[in-house]
C-alpha cells in the first residue's frame, strides 16, 4: 500500500489554514454540491461510502446521521468532538492547525444533512493555538458566505460556535461533552435516551469526531465509490495515523485503513537507533497492547478486533526494550484515576484501588496474590461503569498480563526467593487471564 494524502495533501503550503489556499485546492465545492441535493441524498452518499467514526468507536457516520428524527418540530444540533485527550492521540489538533476549513466545510455539510441550524465545535482549552485557527476559519467562512444566513443562496442557515473546554478527559465522552456545553459539570448521562433523540438542550443532536467531519467534503466531491476504493470492505477509506513513541520520525501518516503496522513503522523511519520494539498500542492507551509478532496486522477495525485489541483513534504508540511494562501500565492507570469524574462507583473506586496496588509493583513490593486482585477489580469495572472511561481503565492490565506476566512477577517481594517466580501459565490461571 501507499500513503493516501487527502486531508494532508496540502499541509506543506505555509498558508494551508487560510480560506484562499483551501479554495485554491477545491475547497467548499463539496458544500455547494451538497446544497443542490436534498439532505437525505447527502446522508445516502455518506452512508454508501461506509465512513466510520474516527474518534475511536468506529460507528458508521451516515447511519448516525439517519437516526436524527425529522419533522419533529425541534431544533437540531451538530456537535464536533475535538476534545482530543486520549494518551497517545495526536491527530485532530494538527488537523485543526493545518486544515481547519476541511472541518468547517464538513460541519456545514453535516448540519445541512441532519437539518441543523446550529453547530458547536468543542476543543480542548489547553490548545489555544488550535482554537484560534478554527475561530479564524469560521470567521473566514462567514465572510465568504459559507456560514450564516442563506448560505450560497440556498435558503439554508447555519451558525457555528467554537467552544473551549476546561481540560477534562471525561468530556471526550459525548454526553459529558454535551453537559459541559450546557454549562454543567462534565459527567456522562444515562443512555437511553441517546443524543440523536435527546442531546444538546434535550433536542436531537449528532456528535461527530473532528477527523470524521473533515473527511466528508472529499466523499461528497469524489463519490462513495472513490472512498471505498481505499481501505478494506469493513473499514473503507483513508485515515490519519499518528505514529509516536520510540521511532525515528514520529508524525502523522495518512494511509488507507488496512495498511499493515509494519508499513506505518517504516514510514516513521523504524525504531530509534539501537532500540528494538518491545510492545505497541494501536490507538491510544485505552486499547490492549500488542507485541512485535503482531506488527504485520492490518490497521483496520476488524483485523485488530480479531487480534484482541481495537483500532481506537488510530494513533499507534511504539515502545522499545527500555520501557518497563509495569511502569507504563501504572502511569496509564494514574491518568484514569485522576480523570475519573467520580459519578459511578466501579470507576471511581476501581481506578483508585488498581493504581494503589500497581504502585506497589512499580517499586518491587507487590505480592503474587495481588495480581489476581487487580484482575478481579478490572473485571468488576469492565462493562459495569457509567461510560467507557471505566472500560478504558480496565484494559491495560489484562492486556499487559497476557504478554508480560513475567515482568509483574519479577516486581514482587518474593522475587528473590529461589523457588520464585512460578510459571506464567500458573499466574494466568490464577488471574483468570
Amino acid at each position: 500500500m501507499a500513503l493516501t494524502p487527502v486531508l494532508t495533501a496540502h499541509w506543506d503550503d505555509p498558508n494551508s489554514f487560510e480560506i484562499t489556499s483551501y479554495k485554491k485546492h477545491g475547497g467548499y465545492v463539496a458544500l455547494k454540491n451538497s446544497l443542490k441535493m436534498t439532505p437525505d441524498e447527502v446522508i445516502g452518499i455518506v452512508k454508501d461510502s461506509g465512513l466510520r467514526g474516527r474518534g475511536g468507536a468506529g460507528f458508521p457516520t451516515g447511519m448516525k446521521w439517519s437516526f436524527v428524527p425529522q419533522n419533529d418540530g425541534k431544533a437540531h444540533y451538530l456537535v464536533v468532538n475535538a476534545d482530543e485527550s486520549e494518551p497517545g492521540a495526536c491527530k485532530d489538533i494538527p488537523l485543526m492547525l493545518a486544515n481547519p476549513h476541511a472541518l468547517v466545510e464538513g460541519i456545514a455539510i453535516g448540519s445541512y444533512a441532519i437539518r441543523a441550524n446550529h453547530a458547536f465545535i468543542y476543543i480542548r482549552g489547553e490548545v489555544p493555538h488550535a482554537i484560534r485557527r478554527v475561530m479564524n476559519a469560521v470567521e473566514q467562512a462567514y465572510a465568504d458566505g459559507f456560514l450564516g444566513k442563506n448560505i450560497q443562496g440556498s435558503g439554508f442557515n447555519l451558525d457555528v460556535v467554537v467552544h473551549a473546554g476546561a481540560g477534562a478527559y471525561i468530556c471526550g465522552e459525548e454526553t459529558a461533552l454535551l453537559d459541559s456545553l450546557e454549562g454543567r459539570r462534565g459527567q456522562p448521562r444515562l443512555k437511553p435516551p441517546f443524543p440523536a433523540v435527546a442531546g444538546l438542550y434535550a433536542s436531537p443532536t449528532v456528535v461527530n469526531n473532528a477527523e470524521t467531519l473533515a473527511s466528508v467534503p472529499s466523499i461528497i466531491l469524489n463519490g462513495a465509490d472513490w472512498f471505498k476504493s481505499m481501505g478494506t470492505e469493513k473499514s473503507p477509506g483513508f485515515k490519519l495515523f499518528a505514529v509516536s513513541g520510540h521511532v525515528k520520525r514520529p508524525g502523522i501518516y495518512e494511509a488507507a485503513l488496512g495498511t499493515p503496522m509494519s508499513e506505518l513503522l517504516d514510514y516513521a523511519g523504524g525504531m530509534r537507533k539501537g532500540s528494538k520494539l518491545k510492545f505497541w498500542i494501536p490507538g491510544g492507551s485505552s486499547v490492549p497492547m500488542l507485541t512485535p509478532e503482531h506488527i504485520d496486522i492490518p490497521m483496520s477495525y476488524e483485523d485488530l478486533s480479531a487480534a484482541g485489541t481495537m483500532l481506537g483513534t488510530g494513533t499507534p504508540m511504539m515502545f522499545d526494550h527500555t520501557t518497563s511494562v509495569v511502569k507504563a501500565v501504572t502511569r496509564w492507570l494514574e491518568f484514569y484515576k485522576h480523570e475519573s469524574c467520580g459519578k459511578c462507583t466501579p470507576c471511581r473506586e476501581g481506578t483508585y484501588w488498581i493504581t494503589g496496588v500497581l504502585e506497589k509493583f512499580e517499586h518491587g513490593k507487590g505480592k503474587e496474590e495481588e495480581l489476581t486482585i487487580i484482575n478481579d477489580v478490572c473485571g468488576q469495572i469492565a462493562g459495569r461503569s457509567f461510560c467507557a472511561l471505566g472500560d478504558a481503565a480496565a484494559t491495560p492490565f489484562p492486556g499487559a498480563m497476557k504478554y508480560f506476566a513475567d515482568e509483574f512477577l519479577q516486581a514482587t517481594k518474593t522475587s528473590a526467593d529461589a523457588s520464585f517466580p512460578p510459571s506464567a501459565t500458573t499466574i494466568f490461571e490464577k488471574a483468570g487471564v
